[in-house]
């Protein structure tokens, strides 16, 4: 829900950030701000300039800081055995290492001068956590797909994060400064008017509003680039429970298994028969309590496969270390359904932030991706294991997902994906608050774009400072790397 904060014993717009005065935490929010007139709400959002002007949103004048130890700090309670491969991952580029590196823009952004339009944030809103999964009736849809950091804060940090994501991806591909901006300009301009044109829909067609591929392949502006989707849908099709077990299972002793590939797919060890018990029950119960989660006919459905096999795999850049398990589940010996078991832990923005409401964060996990996207996962759903008391989150593995390669993007690709991307992120806000609060603070001219612009060439390069901070890290030993 879009609301404005109170925040008025914060310091004065020009300071840094003190969270022990200026914590989010500390101010009640007020009553919700998405009734009433249409133009009420612009109005407050205009009025929110005069507190926090858009020009300020282009600050990047940060403090020094301990980049090294903001990062082991975001490794506590991670698996220690697979932490060098998350640094092998950042370590790799520019942008992985702003992939990985969530929690140390989370600490930046908390220095720098923010909006007081609150809304539920995707939390790590990179343009690589944007792409294809299908719809509940099968219909491929685009939009922010990740959502481990998901809570509710000032909305220009997604705008931020995303922006700062596109100069450092064309950057990675050779493009200069004016393609950078262009593309920085394109995707808040488009963010700005889907954001405008929900404000005036009905709340009910901003709901059912869907990004999906057709609509995609429409709005493609060269023959290229309308292929390059078209590739991308189709690779999406292909990517089912069926398609994985193909090539992610083998056959031992008469028995299907999902195939170890260690150090990245492997199965919990167990040393006896009495562990394997243990393990196997703590397994169920786990299935059980997820199963609670779900609506009625999505247990009906749940139910009718059985649980064949669970593996740990190491996914993504962020998440290495966390503890992430693929569960193997069949219908009549033969229909596979795989399903992501992944960990959720506190937001890296609750430390900056007003914490969570949900007891399970695998809940606020789930909860934020309900939200945001036009459509969810039917799996979708969240559970605590009682033994380790960990909170995990629960969904499907292959549901017709897919991406674009950005490593072979050119300008006019990162342009038309900068569309995509804001015309995504502006529904996701549209959906989940109240979009003509934004449009009242974002305005109808280039403000918005040139401040958010500035911040994003900035903070590129302090991306790129802090890439090399932690390369050298690697150089003198102080931080330990694994190449897979």
């Amino acid at each position: 829900m879009a609301r404005i904060a109170d925040r008025t014993n914060e310091k004065t717009p020009g300071s840094h950030c003190d969270l022990t005065s200026t914590d989010v935490r500390e101010h009640p929010l007020p009553p919700f701000h998405g009734r009433g007139p249409r133009a009420s709400r612009v109005m407050a959002g205009k009025a929110a300039r005069s507190r926090f002007p858009r020009s300020s949103l282009a600050r990047c004048d940060l403090p020094a800081r301990d980049v090294i130890a903001l990062l082991e700090s975001s490794n506590e309670g991670r698996l220690p055995a697979l932490i060098p491969i998350r640094y092998g991952r950042m370590v790799a580029s520019p942008f992985a290492f702003y992939r990985g590196a969530a929690a140390l823009m989370a600490f930046d952004l908390a220095q720098l001068p923010r909006t007081e339009i609150i809304v539920q944030l995707c939390g790590d809103a990179h343009l690589a956590n944007f792409g294809l999964f299908a719809s509940p009736e099968r219909r491929i849809l685009f939009g922010p797909n990740d959502f481990d950091e998901t809570l509710p804060g000032p909305f220009d940090w997604d705008v931020r994060r995303l922006a700062a994501s596109f100069v450092i991806a064309v950057r990675e591909r050779g493009f200069g400064s004016h393609a950078q901006r262009d593309v920085v300009r394109r995707l808040c301009a488009t963010f700005r008017k889907q954001i405008d044109r929900f404000s005036e829909m009905d709340p009910l067609d901003v709901w059912y509003h869907q990004l999906n591929a057709e609509t995609m392949l429409t709005v493609a502006h060269s023959l290229k680039e309308k292929k390059m989707e078209q590739a991308a849908i189709a690779q999406a099709r292909r990517r089912t429970s069926r398609a994985e077990m193909g090539h992610s299972t083998e056959t031992v002793n008469g028995r299907v298994q999902i195939r170890d590939e260690p150090p990245l797919v492997y199965h919990f060890p167990v040393t006896n028969l009495q562990e394997a018990t243990q393990f196997n029950n703590s397994v169920r119960h786990f299935i059980a309590d997820f199963r609670d989660t779900l609506p009625d006919d999505r247990r009906e459905l749940l139910d009718r496969y059985e649980l064949i096999d669970a593996a740990m795999r190491v996914v993504g850049v962020g998440s290495v270390g966390t503890r992430c398990w693929v569960a193997l589940f069949m219908a009549d010996g033969k229909c596979p359904l795989f399903l992501q078991v992944k960990e959720a832990r506190a937001s890296v923005l609750e430390r900056y932030l007003r914490p969570s409401r949900y007891a399970n964060h695998g809940q606020r996990v789930a909860t934020g991706q309900r939200l945001l996207q036009s459509a969810s996962d039917i799996f979708l759903g969240w559970a605590n294991a009682r033994v380790t008391g960990i909170d995990f989150y629960v969904r499907q593995l292959r549901d017709m997902k897919g991406a674009f390669d950005i490593s072979r993007f050119d300008v006019g690709d990162f342009t038309e994906y900068a569309d995509l991307c804001g015309h995504a992120l502006g529904h996701a806000m549209a959906k989940a608050g109240d979009p003509a609060l934004i449009s009242g603070y974002a305005g109808t001219s280039d403000a918005f774009d040139e401040a958010i612009e500035h911040f994003a060439l900035a903070y590129a390069d302090r991306n790129e400072q802090d890439w090399l901070t932690l390369r050298s890290a690697v150089k003198t030993g102080r931080i330990p790397v694994m190449e897979e």
